[in-house]
């Protein structure tokens, strides 16, 4: 059956056909056209054979995946889709149809540089692209860096760094009820913060057959539209729980002449699955890897031997326990459900099927009705398992059934999330600040009603709530040299907004990266300034530095820091600063920083940005570290349920994946500014590429 492939003024596919399934090889068709090259990374990422062509730069993540089981795990998931909901794994394969046909025609030059051959995927490969998007999503290797927190400074100092530390990813979201529109219907609005990526991980697309009619951001290497979608009668958005659904187990392993053991809470050494695979490195010798699994999850951390770096006491490995591996279900059953809705209703019941990542979904539909829950799979289980490592060999520790998903109404017409503690805050242990939160909320509390037009000037918004426990210590400091008594007036008279184009901010910058830099020195800290000896992919959730610039707040607060002198630190900063101050503006040091698999051959010079960490305007780099931004607004979005042609995205760069594409980079200028693209849904307004 024919399937009618459009364009509008972005480069942003609108695809119309006969069914759904159709429809879903033209959506794998055009993303593979529009991103073949990201394709392929994140097909290799998820079998664990992306160093085959990106070399050692990529083996720790390779040895990651083949540890945890990611493609393994896809596997299962697909071949429980097929005995479950026949449908949906037929809409997915003919989503790997079209993807297939678009790569054996791809111009993207990257192939050629690499010397990289487009591969074949298979049904599950979308499955895989999902889970390694999202396996370290809900941030278990904190777990690693409190277990280091509590060894050296006790458990007492664990929630001094509890904060939305590194590798952790957040969102702002906002429902606004019709009530408090000038329209009389709803809102929604927000920006999903991710790793800014080259190409971006959301695609701007629109899908419609006789079924549904949907506009969203969709996950390239994923059919359907997960997060963010507007059918015309309904819209949804999502933003992270922050929930805890992932387990770290110590485990106890031998060898045996059979293979490996495990010791259960039972005290009953069992056999442990067990094999060796090789992945391929460019430019080096391929490497062997180990792959464990015992009854609790696959081992990613040592063997049976250990892990390298003991000393003493019995061996120990680390397994992980997480849901779609102990359940075979990866959530794909709600993808097609999601784009047939029609009313909240619909929404609702599609999200009972979600599974990973957990999220705190906004929806909205014309005829009045609003949803704010949480969506996912945590697992219920005792509290020790959520906070820290436990021990396989005890008992206790097992999963025992699942955790009800929370509700939440609404607050004089609005609902806001932004990471904070909030309808998730059972199912998590550590979540935002609540800065950001609190901010949008005030901005929504200011003006009685909002038009979609409005919502640009609540994403781009920068002021600094956590700035405040710095600001007070400088307020406190006397005896100060002349130049830096001018610096901490001239900070405290701040607007507390991080513009690009403001030395205040620039200069407030430096300040606390210098803190942040003096506290990590202290000699109370030193037991955390070398981690253990784990894999490479896990050190940046055990870096000091990090830990320390994104807990400033807490630890600035606390009614005592192990004897640290924190107004000798920040008086230390501030004279160190007033002497050598920078020179420019925020945005001189503050730029985009995207994540590129290759680098390109013409580098780009890339835009100074506003905002900063808890900004609601989140760009963020790592305080005391670097100022460059490589996390961020991966989309924008307002879905307006009065108009569905009123609604507005943009993506950080484009709609196209290609180098010298003119939709590359083309919503970039837009992106910076807080310009949004307007939603087209008019067929006639469209043009018309091809019919396949």
């Amino acid at each position: 059956m024919t399937v009618e492939i459009y364009r509008d003024a972005w480069g942003i596919p609108h695809l119309r056909a006969g069914g759904a399934v159709e429809l879903a090889r033209a959506q794998g068709l055009v993303t593979a056209r529009d991103r073949a090259w990201q394709l392929e990374v994140d097909r290799h990422r998820a079998q664990g054979t992306s160093a085959s062509f990106l070399g050692a730069e990529a083996l720790a993540w390779d040895l990651f995946a083949r540890r945890v089981g990611l493609d393994d795990t896809a596997r299962r998931c697909f071949a429980d889709l097929e005995r479950r909901d026949a449908g949906t794994a037929r809409w997915v394969r003919a989503y790997v149809d079209g993807v297939n046909e678009g790569l054996a025609d791809t111009i993207a030059p990257e192939f050629a540089r690499t010397g990289l051959v487009p591969g074949r995927w298979e049904p599950w490969t979308p499955l895989g692209v999902w889970l390694a998007v999202h396996i370290l999503f809900a941030g278990f290797p904190s777990k690693l860096w409190r277990e280091q927190v509590a060894a050296h400074l006790g458990t007492d100092a664990v929630g001094l760094f509890a904060t939305d530390g590194p590798g952790t990813s957040g969102s702002n979201g906002w429902l606004v009820s019709g009530e408090r529109t000038v329209t009389g219907q709803a809102l929604i609005a927000g920006d999903p913060h991710r790793w800014i990526e080259d190409p971006g991980v959301y695609q701007q697309i629109h899908l419609s057959c006789p079924e549904f009619d949907v506009v969203g951001l969709a996950v390239p290497g994923v059919p359907g539209i997960a997060h963010f979608g507007h059918t015309g009668t309904v819209a949804w958005a999502i933003t992270n729980a922050m929930a805890d659904y992932q387990d770290l187990y110590r485990e106890r392993l031998r060898r045996t002449g059979a293979g490996v053991e495990a010791l259960g809470p039972d005290g009953v050494w069992r056999r442990a699955a067990r094999h060796t695979e090789t992945v391929g490195v460019a430019g080096a010798e391929p490497v062997e890897v180990e792959v464990i699994e015992t009854d609790r999850g696959p081992v990613i951390i040592g063997g049976p031997e250990g892990i390298d770096g003991d000393s003493g006491g019995v061996p120990v490995a680390i397994s992980l326990r997480y849901p779609p591996r102990v359940t075979g279900d990866l959530g794909f059953g709600a993808l097609l459900p999601l784009l047939r809705a029609r009313r909240v209703a619909d929404v609702d019941r599609a999200l009972d099927r979600w599974a990973e990542p957990v999220n705190v979904v906004q929806a909205a539909d014309t005829e009045g009705g609003v949803l704010h829950r949480v969506a996912g799979r945590v697992p219920l289980r005792a509290e020790a398992n959520r906070l820290r490592l436990v021990p396989a060999w005890e008992p206790g520790h097992e999963w025992r059934g699942w955790h009800v998903s929370p509700r939440a109404g609404l607050t004089e017409g609005v609902a806001v999330m932004a990471n904070q503690r909030g309808p998730a805050g059972p199912l998590g242990v550590e979540f935002a600040p609540p800065h950001r939160a609190d901010r949008i909320a005030a901005l929504l509390a200011g003006r009685e009603h909002w038009s979609a037009a409005d919502m640009p000037a609540l994403h781009t918004d920068t002021h600094l709530g956590s700035a405040a426990p710095l600001l007070d210590h400088l307020a406190a400091l006397d005896g100060l040299t002349p130049e830096a008594a001018a610096l901490r007036d001239r900070l405290l008279g701040w607007d507390r907004r991080m513009d690009a184009g403001s030395a205040d901010a620039a200069l407030y910058a430096a300040v606390r990266g210098a803190v942040v830099r003096r506290l990590a020195a202290h000699p109370a800290f030193t037991g955390l300034t070398t981690p253990p000896a784990y894999p490479e992919v896990f050190q940046p959730w055990l870096a000091l530095v990090p830990r320390v610039g994104f807990a400033l707040e807490h630890l600035l607060r606390a009614g005592e820091l192990y004897g640290i002198d924190r107004p000798a630190a920040v008086r230390a900063a501030i004279e160190d600063v007033a002497l050598r101050p920078p020179a420019g503006v925020w945005g001189d040091t503050h730029r985009l920083a995207p994540w590129r698999a290759l680098e390109p051959e013409r580098p780009y010079d890339e835009p100074g940005l506003s905002g900063d960490h808890d900004c609601v305007l989140c760009t963020s780099g790592v305080p005391g570290l670097t100022d460059r931004a490589a996390r961020g607004p991966a989309a924008r979005y307002v879905w307006d349920l009065a108009r569905r042609e009123d609604s507005r995205w943009v993506v950080p760069l484009g709609a196209s994946g290609v180098p010298g594409s003119p939709h590359h980079r083309d919503q970039l200028p837009l992106w910076l500014t807080g310009d949004l693209v307007p939603v087209v849904t008019d067929w006639s307004l469209l043009k018309k590429e091809t019919d396949v």
